[in-house]
């Protein structure tokens, strides 16, 4: 299914939207994880936390849902589809493997941010430093994957456009 040009404009404006959108919330997150590892003054690190838990609740999760159907969305209305080239597949996979990782690391967060709000001392408590440097990194190939559109059809991709050939030069497509 192709999308009509001004209907396409718009996924594709939602796409590049939630995309960017969750890559530019995971660096304040990022900085804020780092307070939260490092940081020694008791109340800065505790509201660090608890900010880590709105963000990541109410900005993170929703954008990186939101990217992930759009993206799809995108992907199935346009030429690119889904599965014919490799670029849009890994962009896909990495996509779908970094929310994953995000929906499980989330209850992981909103405990410390729970944690952080008791009495207890917040420079304790172990951040999610690693998972928030190793998601900026997938997103960032991900970026990279969506500029540079590396050339290379996958199977299904290749077959799709030998039949199009095919059904152009008037042959019975098999």
């Amino acid at each position: 299914m192709t999308m009509s040009p001004r209907l396409r404009k718009f996924v594709l404006t939602t796409h590049i939207t939630t995309s960017v959108g969750w890559l530019g919330a995971v660096a304040p997150y990022l900085a804020l994880d780092i307070t939260a590892t490092v940081g020694q003054d008791l109340q800065t690190v505790r509201a660090a936390y608890l900010a880590m838990g709105v963000m990541v609740t109410y900005v993170i999760v929703p954008l990186a849902l939101a990217s992930v159907l759009v993206g799809i969305v995108n992907a199935l209305g346009t030429p690119w589809g889904l599965f014919r080239h490799y670029w849009v597949l890994v962009k896909l996979l990495l996509t779908v493997f970094a929310a994953t990782i995000l929906l499980i690391e989330t209850s992981t967060v909103r405990s410390l941010a729970q944690a952080a709000a008791s009495e207890a001392d917040p420079r304790e408590l172990p951040g999610t430093l690693l998972h928030s440097i190793g998601g900026s990194v997938v997103l960032l190939l991900v970026l990279i994957l969506s500029v540079y559109k590396p050339r290379g059809l996958t199977r299904y991709g290749w077959r799709r456009q030998q039949e199009q050939r095919r059904q152009q030069r008037g042959a019975p497509v098999r």
